[in-house]
């Protein structure tokens, strides 16, 4: 049995910085998400007119990913200088989980939108419409040219986070549209096969939903606080108990991520006899961030009797 008197009781908090491996918020990818953003933004009305007036589900379908990723780089762009903002009396922890909301919102939006492209296809394949396809053509061209710009921006100026990689993920659904819309331009001009058109509509966007639903599930799992993947709660108890000179046992140990690569843990810890408390925590602490990762520690130490 374990004493939890408060003369027995110690508690440690460790807010350093330490081996975080939690993708750094800078200028470069804050205007590599911006430019990218107006990019898509300036071409996407014209591909979503021009796809109308060609009646091609495919070039509107492309039109409407961009919509959703102009708005969805908007909404990752003030994400991110949202999460530059110190902590305050309100905000305890800052704004670090903002960017996985954001990615949460835009895997949703995303899914969305692919089911949105399905129901029509449906549609225009039972009753096939005409299709100009010279315009489709030079549409779906200006768009991969556009698209293809837009995430070479996205990829020299990201940080490989979630919310980039979200991001990423709407410019790539957006190019897998615009080369299906290409195919499918060529196929109607060659042979006035006019099911093509909701055909490659549907191909381009099964592809992008395993993608979408991997960071629906990935930014989930931070948002309800679920243990990080890359570390083992039991392999880390094992080796503080090995390296942690006066810790007889660890117990009630939590681990969460308040945001992407940044892991918070709290747990309580027993010393041996005549070990001093203050000792055994700094070494925790140090072993927790250097070995383990973990940047927020919250421990309890309880003296046996």
């Amino acid at each position: 049995m374990h004493d939890h008197a408060s003369h027995d009781q110690h508690s440690a908090h460790d807010h350093g910085s330490g081996h975080d491996h939690a993708p750094e918020v800078t200028d470069k990818n804050a205007r590599a998400v911006a430019w990218a953003g107006l990019l898509i933004a300036s071409f996407m009305f014209a591909e979503l007119i021009g796809g109308w007036l060609a009646g091609s589900l495919a070039l509107m379908a492309d039109a409407v990913h961009m919509v959703t990723d102009a708005a969805s780089l908007g909404l990752a762009w003030w994400a991110f200088q949202q999460s530059r903002k110190p902590a305050d009396a309100r905000l305890t922890y800052g704004r670090d989980r903002l960017p996985v909301l954001i990615a949460f919102a835009n895997a949703i939006f995303l899914l969305v939108v692919t089911a949105w492209i399905c129901v029509e296809a449906v549609g225009r394949f039972v009753e096939p419409q005409e299709v100009l396809a010279g315009p489709m053509l030079i549409i779906a061209i200006l768009g991969l040219l556009v698209n293809i710009g837009a995430f070479l921006i996205l990829q020299r100026g990201g940080d490989g986070s979630l919310n980039i990689r979200s991001a990423i993920l709407h410019v790539i659904g957006d190019l897998l549209g615009s080369i299906g819309a290409i195919a499918a331009a060529i196929v109607i001009y060659l042979t006035s096969w006019y099911p093509i058109d909701p055909i490659l509509s549907v191909f381009v966007a099964l592809l992008i939903v395993r993608s979408a639903i991997t960071v629906l599930r990935q930014s989930a799992h931070i948002l309800l606080e679920g243990a990080p993947a890359d570390i083992d709660r039991e392999a880390m108890k094992a080796d503080l108990l090995e390296e942690v000179p006066g810790l007889s046992d660890v117990y009630h140990i939590h681990l969460w991520s308040l945001a992407e690569g940044k892991v918070n843990a709290t747990m309580h810890a027993v010393v041996a006899q005549d070990t001093h408390p203050n000792t055994v925590l700094e070494t925790m602490r140090r072993r927790l961030k250097e070995q383990h990762g973990i940047a927020h520690a919250t421990i309890e130490i309880i003296a046996p009797h």
